[in-house]
């Protein structure tokens, strides 16, 4: 194993070279990739629309094509899983990332070509392998194998040829082979969707293998690593992998992780790659060690636009490109993608932290919403949660706001809600269960976090007494029509000083 770890250790750090180029020429790359979608997707159904093959310059795309978001490319979204084709792109589209949803549906359905498999989601999880061996040259990861806690996989029945499941089931179900190979558990158990039976199967087939690295959310990586130590009886994951060295993570916000990793993987050693993907594309890695930038990756068949965060409800915005952002400026993206998404605004905002190479960190969503546990729980979610509470106990809500509880010792997380009524609900319990069981109903990927309590328990709420939310301002000197309590936060911030005033 020692001889395969080095040459597969070679092949990797080969990319670096190019990792490099479109480092030292990221205009002239993302320049290029823009002129290969619009050719691509010429004579497609939206090509036409817009007539793409008469676009010479990203300024003239820019004016013909509106700023897209899902539910403006729904309908055609819709079509295409019935099987239609040519629609948003060229190629054969079979399979669909579903996500958490929009205001109007509960899941979105993320078109994925087989070029987006290739030159983005695969040639991301090259990346994150040939960045790290570059960075320790020493690796022997490739001596063992990578634990990957993957999604669930489904087949919609709306048409047989095609697929959907979440992101990191679309692409385990794609693998290459040599990747498969060197991945643990076997497919039959990370697509399963019964998370309960999934994690004990996980975790009783993974204790004995070589482990050197895992990659997954840290949600669902505490809830394994917990299972592994209780079936093992050992202290912390070394003493069941002593070689692992790595763990790849992303998709929510890792500093409130950090101590419990620590204390599962008590190594100075350890390495910790953030990545940035998303159903809808591979966009940043972490590519220096201690260090919580990430390099936008330029040449994944995705050209970016940036739009300025306070010009986001304009009527017709103006986005920048690369040439035109500023450090340290909160921007949401806008991507156009090799799967057929156009101008499509994904909701996430960044700040660049570096302009030669182009580096960010994720600053947070163009809505308030909550992420601690890849949940992504949005305020639309919230509002209907709670509108139908208050339908069923006669109770009336006059101010909220809700944030994550963390992880800590044996403990699941979840969400913890400050509520001041203008009416007190008929039944107090009865209303946190309508709360909660209706996020569940609009919400995916709250309803699989809340599976049996095994990463979000029952949401903690605290019944406000009467003009808390104004105190609270009054005491930050916020009062003012200006200033409105901030509904929903990915950090404790807010609950805790308002918990801090409550008796």
């Amino acid at each position: 194993m020692a001889i395969v770890n080095s040459i597969f250790t070679w092949y990797m750090k080969k990319r670096i070279h190019q990792i490099e180029l479109f480092i030292k020429y990221p205009l002239d790359v993302q320049e290029e990739w823009f002129h290969t979608l619009i050719s691509s997707a010429e004579n497609t159904e939206w090509g036409k629309l817009f007539d793409y093959k008469s676009i010479l310059t990203i300024n003239q795309f820019k004016e013909r094509v509106p700023i897209q978001n899902y539910d403006t490319l729904k309908p055609y979204i819709e079509r295409m899983l019935q099987g239609e084709q040519n629609i948003l792109w060229p190629s054969e589209i079979k399979w669909f990332a579903k996500s958490s949803g929009t205001t109007s549906d509960r899941s979105k359905f993320i078109p994925v070509s087989e070029e987006a498999l290739e030159e983005c989601h695969f040639k991301g999880g090259k990346d994150m392998i040939s960045i790290y061996c570059n960075n320790r040259p020493n690796t022997q990861m490739f001596t063992g194998k990578g634990l990957v806690l993957g999604g669930s996989h489904q087949i919609n029945q709306l048409c047989d040829d095609i697929h959907y499941g979440d992101l990191s089931a679309v692409l385990i179900k794609n693998l290459p082979m040599w990747a498969e190979y060197y991945r643990t558990p076997d497919i039959s158990i990370a697509l399963m969707d019964n998370y309960e039976e999934k994690m004990d199967k996980m975790a009783e087939a993974t204790i004995k293998e070589n482990v050197t690295n895992i990659s997954g959310v840290p949600t669902w990586t505490i809830v394994l690593a917990k299972k592994v130590l209780e079936i093992t009886g050992k202290n912390n994951l070394l003493e069941v992998w002593p070689n692992l060295e790595l763990y790849f993570h992303g998709a929510v916000n890792f500093a409130p992780y950090r101590e419990q990793f620590k204390e599962l993987i008590p190594s100075d050693e350890m390495y910790y790659l953030e990545t940035y993907n998303a159903s809808e594309g591979f966009f940043g890695i972490q590519d220096q060690d201690h260090s919580e930038e990430l390099l936008l990756m330029l040449d994944y068949g995705i050209f970016y636009e940036f739009l300025p965060l306070e010009n986001l409800e304009d009527e017709n915005p103006k986005t920048l490109s690369l040439e035109q952002v500023e450090l340290h400026k909160n921007y949401a993206i806008i991507i156009s993608t090799n799967a057929g998404l156009w101008r499509y605004l994904i909701g996430d905002t960044i700040q660049f932290t570096s302009l030669s190479p182009f580096r960010i960190k994720i600053t947070g969503r163009t809505k308030h919403f909550i992420n601690a546990f890849g949940e992504e729980v949005i305020i639309d979610n919230a509002e209907n949660a709670l509108t139908k509470a208050c339908a069923t106990t006669a109770a009336k809500v006059k101010d909220y706001t809700a944030c994550p509880i963390y992880f800590k010792g044996e403990e699941a997380g979840g969400h913890e809600w400050i509520i001041e009524f203008e009416t007190q609900p008929t039944d107090f319990e009865q209303f946190i269960t309508i709360l909660d069981e209706t996020l569940r109903e609009v919400n995916s990927d709250y309803d699989a976090k809340r599976f049996k309590d095994m990463a979000l328990r029952r949401p903690k709420v605290h019944n406000a007494p009467p003009d808390t939310f104004y105190k609270w301002l009054k005491a930050r000197g916020k009062l003012g029509g200006q200033h409105k309590v901030p509904r929903l936060a990915n950090d404790r911030k807010y609950v805790d000083e308002i918990l801090e005033m409550l008796p």
